[in-house]
């Protein structure tokens, strides 16, 4: 499996990053079937409730693809992101 993570937005939003790009078949088997749990339980988490216009507009936003068997995208922002997410996101920054 291959997660990508992309950062837009922010107080440097004209700077495009590079995407952060993590494949299970280059991780020691633990943190790879960690990875696998956090995009499982984030996929399973779906999308936030709507954020509202205006708020928060030097707020990040985050489109993780994930490809394995098949393909998922999620986008979601630091205004609008479920807990699941939010640990995914965290253990990508941390890995």
């Amino acid at each position: 499996m291959k997660v990508t993570l992309a950062k837009h937005g922010g107080l440097a939003a004209g700077i495009r990053r590079p995407p952060q790009v993590v494949d299970t078949d280059a991780l020691p088997a633990p943190l790879a079937e960690e990875l696998a749990r956090l995009v499982a339980a984030a996929v399973a988490a779906g999308t936030p409730p709507g954020e509202r216009p205006g708020r928060a507009r030097d707020a990040m936003s985050y489109t993780l693809t994930v490809e394995g068997d098949g393909r998922t995208a999620l986008t979601q922002s630091d205004t609008a992101m479920t807990p699941a997410f939010a640990a995914l996101l965290a253990w990508l920054e941390q890995h």
